[in-house]
């Protein structure tokens, strides 16, 4: 029995022992398995590891291809800065021009405009830079007066000169800024007391008026409404406007110009802020050359209409309630004969440079500038001999404005019959 038991214990550790083995093999067996699959995965990071270095490499080194490529002569070709337009009236057309051709486009002879062109070289010549070459100077002179003749939209004369409508702008208020700084102190000078002997004797030699050396008359300007002080630009007439004083001589050239006050100031009121008040008001305005006129001794005057007032260098004519005099009436035919010579003037002004005539959309501090620089060149167009027929509704003849009460300056009344007295006696 004892011997069964030793045998049953025997086969029970053997069988413990077995299981125990098996137990541990399979173990290794796992153990092997998660050691094969850790070591799979980690040689499969491996390889992505370099494939990815790879492409980096391939990457860099096309980078690298490409670099040295566009340093050589396989450079791709920049992008355009302006587009192409056709410049074919200016370059073809205009060469072949008449002079008459000339002055209907131009308003002035192809001689004057190369004369303009090199008055205002100095300030208006450009050098072509890397990106683009410049406008020539004579095509952006024929761009300004263009529009200053024209008043033609920004757009209509890009198209006509093949250039941008900022390139139109750019070269309008780049010839404004020059002909102000070297054109108008030229043009339109103050007289001297020279000048001012040779103004009287050209007036009283073809018309008879003694010691008369210009008139004085005021015109609106038309503007789009600004938006600050709208109300202000709004003149009488129902538009808005911006004013021009003008002073001109017998000939109808001007020699004192003010321009800028509000549509809805009054002529008077013009007058008064403007610099030939002030003058006037400190006795600079004329030379102290006097005459007797028909038994008053007078200075230089200049004529006005029924808007300004009476002063001894300022006269304008009886005002007509019904009850003029024969010789009133006399002094205010002749009168009126010599003063229409501003309004005549104001006419061929805006008779040339139809951007006075039609609404101006740009700025305020341009469209005075437009102005003085047409006043200017007014006086160039003259004094060049320059022809240029308006048609009779083109005149500036305005109403004038309703006189203002003011007091009646006793030197002025002197000087006006003084002046009646004359032309009575040299009837």
């Amino acid at each position: 029995m004892e011997d069964i038991e030793a045998m049953v214990f025997v086969l029970l550790g053997v069988v413990l022992f077995v299981r125990h083995k098996g137990e541990e093999s399979q173990r290794r067996l796992h153990a092997a398995r998660q050691n094969t699959l850790e070591k799979s995965r980690r040689v499969l990071e491996y390889i992505q590891q370099c494939e990815a270095e790879d492409e980096r490499n391939q990457a860099s080194k096309k980078r690298r291809i490409q670099m040295l490529l566009s340093s050589q002569h396989f450079r791709r070709k920049p992008s355009a800065w302006a587009h192409n337009r056709s410049s074919e009236w200016w370059d073809v057309i205009v060469p072949g021009f008449t002079n008459e051709q000339w002055v209907e486009n131009f308003r002035m002879s192809e001689e004057t405009f190369g004369f303009l062109t090199n008055k205002l070289r100095p300030v208006l010549e450009r050098q072509d830079t890397n990106f683009r070459g410049c406008v020539p100077l004579k095509k952006r002179v024929a761009i300004a007066l263009w529009k200053l003749a024209t008043g033609s939209e920004y757009r209509s004369i890009g198209h006509l000169f093949g250039v941008s409508i900022t390139t139109v702008c750019r070269c309008v208020q780049d010839f404004c800024a020059a002909a102000e700084t070297l054109l108008v102190p030229e043009q339109i000078r103050y007289p001297d007391e020279v000048k001012f002997r040779e103004m009287a004797t050209y007036i009283e030699n073809r018309w008879g008026l003694p010691h008369c050396v210009g008139a004085i008359d005021g015109s609106h300007i038309p503007i789009l409404a600004p938006q600050d002080y709208h109300c202000d630009f709004f003149n009488r007439k129902g538009w808005h406007s911006i004013l021009l004083q003008g002073v001109v001589d017998g000939k109808g050239l001007f020699w004192n110009v003010f321009a800028g006050l509000a549509g809805s100031m009054h002529d008077a009121r013009v007058l008064r802020v403007s610099k030939l008040w002030e003058l006037a008001s400190r006795g600079n305005h004329f030379p102290a050359r006097t005459r007797n006129i028909g038994g008053v001794t007078a200075g230089y005057y200049i004529l006005g209409d029924s808007a300004y007032p009476l002063q001894n260098w300022l006269l304008k004519p009886f005002q007509d309630t019904g009850r003029l005099t024969a010789e009133q009436q006399m002094f205010n035919r002749k009168f009126s004969r010599v003063r229409v010579v501003v309004e005549n003037a104001f006419g061929r002004l805006k008779g040339r440079w139809r951007c006075l005539l039609k609404r101006n959309d740009s700025d305020l501090q341009l469209v005075k500038s437009m102005v003085m620089t047409c006043c200017a060149l007014h006086n160039l167009c003259e004094n060049h001999g320059e022809t240029y027929e308006t048609e009779l509704t083109e005149l500036d003849v305005q109403p004038a404005e309703p006189g203002v009460a003011v007091a009646q300056d006793v030197e002025g009344i002197n000087v006006r019959e003084g002046l009646m007295q004359f032309l009575l006696a040299n009837n």
